[in-house]
């Protein structure tokens, strides 16, 4: 008789077979060691998850962290993450005009005049500080605005349906990104007239960026809002975020001049 079977007729267990039982503890103890693994990453990819929605907040990103404090809302509403190509483009304008000059050109000798490279870079840092976040916060912060309907639907979290900003602040945010940006365009057109080297005598930063803050409006707003239709609106955003930009980086340093200024 086969040994195993018989000493399980005698003892109602398998006597045979002494190290089952211990192997069946090894694995039950080795997927509580799993589960246990498990718990913790889940745990410290929580914390993660929770850093990485506070980063969307700030960066105007779907599904992001609800953070009531005032000043991340307001940046939320300009949607920061938007200001990148818009910066690039405009460094790209600067770079076209072929006045830009570096703090130390390792391929031209004649390019290291230090004095005149931070100047430049003054320069075009606020360049971008008006593309990115005055003129393209107001295009962002406008265009929620009035879609704070659909986005009560589809999108609740935002801060406008969500009424985690009044209307009045919403304004205030506009009124402040418009007036900001006119100023800084400003300036720039007063540095570039009062530079000898410069013969304009037109304030075309200004322009551009009181035309650039028009499209925002009538993108965003009816009775035009032109976002409504798909011609008019991918024309009004390749107008406003590759074209206004590249003009503007452009005529801080240079003159619009070229047939490829217009032809943009």
């Amino acid at each position: 008789m086969d040994p195993k079977v018989y000493t399980t007729a005698l003892f109602g267990t398998n006597l045979a077979s002494p190290w089952h039982q211990p192997q069946r503890d090894d694995k039950e103890t080795g997927k509580d060691k799993k589960t246990k693994q498990i718990q913790v990453q889940d745990k410290k990819s929580d914390h993660g998850l929770f850093q990485n929605l506070e980063s969307r907040q700030l960066l105007g990103l779907k599904n992001p962290a609800h953070s009531l404090e005032k000043w991340k809302i307001r940046v939320q509403l300009t949607k920061p993450v938007t200001w990148i190509p818009l910066s690039l483009i405009v460094m790209c304008g600067a770079a076209a005009s072929g006045n830009y000059h570096w703090m130390w050109n390792p391929w031209n000798v004649n390019d290291r005049d230090v004095l005149a490279g931070l100047y430049d870079a003054f320069l075009g840092f606020c360049t971008v500080i008006l593309a990115g976040p005055f003129s393209e916060g107001f295009a962002q912060t406008i265009n929620d605005w009035y879609d704070r309907d659909i986005d009560a639907i589809n999108e609740p979290y935002r801060p406008i349906p969500s009424g985690a900003i009044t209307q009045q602040e919403v304004f205030e945010q506009l009124a402040f990104l418009f007036m900001g940006g006119t100023a800084i365009a400003m300036g720039l057109d007063w540095a570039v007239m009062h530079n000898p080297e410069s013969t304009r005598d037109f304030p075309i930063v200004t322009a551009i960026t009181l035309f650039g803050y028009f499209m925002s409006y009538i993108y965003s707003a009816p009775p035009l809002k032109l976002k409504q239709n798909g011609w008019t609106g991918d024309l009004a955003i390749g107008l406003c975020y590759i074209s206004l930009p590249w003009l503007c980086g452009r005529a801080v340093f240079g003159t619009l001049d070229q047939p490829v200024d217009w032809a943009l």
